[in-house]
């Protein structure tokens, strides 16, 4: 069967801090996809996060490009295997130069945290407890 992959495709300011941010998350980095203009970071098989320089996304749009440290345009929210692993994965990110956007979301048999990246795009990580999911 055929996985279709997202590639998300985001502005950033500072590529080599970027590169650093996301491979301090425990993230992998593609160098045959990744320039001066662009970073491209591997989150899993099937996502991609391209976050490129203004000059080099504006190639790719004829809109305005938001402010991401002023405006929402996207939230992203990635999967955990477990509350744990949400908590050590958004914990590193704020370690590593990120900050935490609102509060915890506990509702039992769902968990969630968020954290901005250094270029202020957000980030949720979401538990989903498997036998809600089923049942």
């Amino acid at each position: 069967m055929y996985q279709q992959m997202i590639f998300v495709n985001l502005v950033t300011s500072d590529v080599p801090a970027t590169k650093k941010f996301f491979t301090e998350l425990g993230y992998g980095i593609n160098p045959q996809f990744s320039t001066d203009d662009c970073v491209c970071v591997v989150i899993s098989d099937t996502i991609i996060a391209m976050l490129m320089t203004r000059g080099h996304y504006a190639r790719f749009t004829g809109k305005e490009i938001v402010d991401s440290t002023k405006s929402s345009e996207v939230l992203l929210c990635l999967s955990a295997e477990s509350r744990e692993k949400v908590d050590e994965l958004v914990d590193r990110a704020i370690a590593a130069g990120g900050t935490a956007h609102g509060e915890p979301q506990d509702h039992g048999f769902m968990y969630g945290r968020a954290f901005d990246d250094l270029d202020g795009h957000t980030w949720e990580v979401t538990w989903m407890d498997p036998a809600a999911v089923q049942g």
